[in-house]
């Protein structure tokens, strides 16, 4: 689905739109948990999603975020419309100098337990993401982060490493964004979804009613939310989880649930718009499907027996020269996805390309002979076995049609023998942490509309994939772009950090894509422009 960048900003503006908390539905025709009444009934969302747990420090995933941002109250969010962050439960927030971003807190704000949110809870809560610093958390968000002071209760000075960060308000809207109870968490661990639910330390939107992990979330309206997004249009709010996306399709064509939304297969999407009962809505998304590479446990990386980085940056390149990847968006997800050629999605501000000229044909299409020379000018002995790790149910069913591809793709070049394995999420989110996986597969879903999004939290020292990779040139350039503030030059800036990464290949990008949402046919004013993440927000939906 092509698109201009501006639609695309648009779209990814609407991260901050809609929450459930604005959503309000005719209920579930099939007699499901509507309520009624002019209030606007209960919404039901169905996804495939999984919650890997309700602690901000503890997670950097969309099945998680997408719960917190209904539960959890943030000093920012996406203002309706643009892509522009805006005060949430903040009443000002602006850079008083720059390397200090000051926010003043609304008045007479309070968790659902009855305990006072000021400055103190803001501090505790950035401070506790950087020192639990949880690999499967967002604290690579929080780099450029130096302290957190609380001048009185109302008011939050954020003293920065580097000036003039051009990014840190949408980082404050993102997933290390999450205000918390100190009177409820621990400082220095991840504490357990059922120990958060029964501190009830909840602000956003909703308060959990009931909670079955990763089974049924009931929410209730928050009457004393007093953030951007506004009270409830609804009289409450399910999220349900289904373990396959089959599931998932048959309950939305059969009214069970309201909306449907991550993961349904291309083909489900083929067959739902044939379907009279449901409406499907398509936006254009920022949703970028790539290849991890572990450089510890990689062929040849640094823990190997046979440790050789050259011979390692053969491997990396090869499967760069061999993988199809409008095969992959064309057969496996029917023009859902887009080839990627960078680790920034086309339609960002200061995207580039560069993995379309580096390697394959030099157009977009896979090179055998560039694959074969790369190994041959390191001295590479072909086959080389690569144990490639794909996870079935996060990412969609049709993972693992995507990733048997891969392995025929590469195993057909006679370059590589591949072992393919794949795990499920909850255990998959840690595992690969843990070098349990010398090459795998993970996605991606923007925290904010910018394209440092793709670049700091996968590239610089400390990252979120904790795949060992680092090198000091793309550091500096991902710490220039930051803070450069002539739009022109940080563009170029941009490009340049994207053709160094690109070079080094510590992820390999494959697709770019749509945003899809199902909803009932007696569930209106879906808005048709999507949140491109996904993670955070539902649409629109009224009656």
């Amino acid at each position: 689905m092509p698109t201009t960048k501006k639609a695309l900003r648009s779209a990814i503006a609407l991260a901050g739109v809609s929450a459930l908390a604005l959503t309000a539905c005719t209920g579930p025709s099939g007699g499901g948990t509507n309520t009624g009444g002019a209030g606007g009934g209960t919404i039901t969302y169905g996804t495939t999603d999984k919650v890997v747990t309700l602690d901000p420090a503890g997670s950097y995933d969309a099945g998680s975020f997408m719960v917190m941002n209904q539960i959890y109250p943030f000093l920012m969010n996406a203002k309706p419309g643009t892509a522009d962050s805006t005060p949430d439960i903040a009443e000002s927030a602006e850079f008083t100098s720059p390397t200090e971003y000051t926010v003043k807190l609304k008045s007479d704000l309070k968790f659902a337990n009855g305990h006072a949110l000021t400055s103190s809870d803001v501090k505790f809560s950035f401070d506790r993401v950087v020192k639990i610093a949880d690999p499967n958390g967002p604290a690579s968000l929080l780099g450029n982060l130096a302290s957190v002071a609380t001048p009185d209760d109302q008011t939050v000075v954020f003293t920065l490493e580097d000036g003039n960060d051009q990014v840190f308000p949408g980082v404050l809207a993102a997933n290390s964004g999450p205000i918390v109870d100190e009177e409820v968490f621990p400082a220095d661990k991840v504490m357990t979804d059922d120990e958060i639910v029964k501190g009830k330390p909840f602000a956003g939107p909703y308060t959990i009613e009931s909670y079955k992990k990763n089974e049924l979330i009931s929410l209730k309206p928050n009457p004393d939310y007093k953030g951007l997004l506004g009270k409830p249009a609804n009289d409450g709010a399910n999220i349900k989880y289904y373990a396959d996306a089959n599931n998932l399709k048959l309950e939305v064509q059969q009214g069970g649930i309201d909306v449907a939304g991550r993961s349904l297969t291309a083909t489900d999407v083929a067959d739902l718009e044939k379907d009279s009962k449901v409406k499907v809505h398509k936006g254009p998304g920022g949703e970028l499907r790539y290849i991890v590479f572990n450089f510890d446990t990689m062929p040849f990386g640094a823990k190997a027996p046979d440790a050789d980085p050259a011979k390692a940056l053969a491997v990396r390149q090869a499967m760069a020269h061999i993988v199809d990847r409008e095969a992959l968006a064309t057969q496996v997800y029917k023009g859902t996805y887009l080839p990627a050629y960078s680790v920034v999605p086309d339609g960002f501000v200061g995207a580039t390309q560069p993995l379309k000229e580096m390697y394959g044909d030099g157009t977009g299409k896979p090179s055998l002979d560039k694959g074969k020379k790369a190994f041959s000018d390191a001295g590479v002995t072909a086959p080389v076995t690569i144990k490639l790790q794909y996870n079935p149910d996060h990412y969609g069913e049709s993972s693992g049609d995507e990733y048997a591809m891969i392995k025929e793709q590469l195993e057909k070049s006679g370059l590589f023998k591949v072992d393919l394995q794949s795990t499920e999420w909850v255990t998959y989110s840690k595992d690969r942490t843990a070098d349990a996986y010398p090459v795998y597969q993970l996605g991606w879903f923007p925290d904010y509309s910018d394209a440092d999004n793709y670049l700091t939290p996968f590239f610089v020292p400390g990252n979120f994939l904790g795949n060992h990779y680092e090198n000091p040139a793309v550091t500096e350039l991902i710490g220039k772009q930051l803070t450069t503030v002539d739009k022109a030059e940080r563009e170029k800036v941009l490009g340049e950090a994207q053709e160094a990464v690109a070079k080094d290949l510590s992820t390999l990008p494959l697709l770019q894509g749509a945003q899809l949402m199902v909803a009932g046919a007696n569930v209106k004013g879906v808005d048709t422009t999507l949140d491109a993440s996904f993670k955070t927000r539902l649409g629109v939906i009224s009656k």
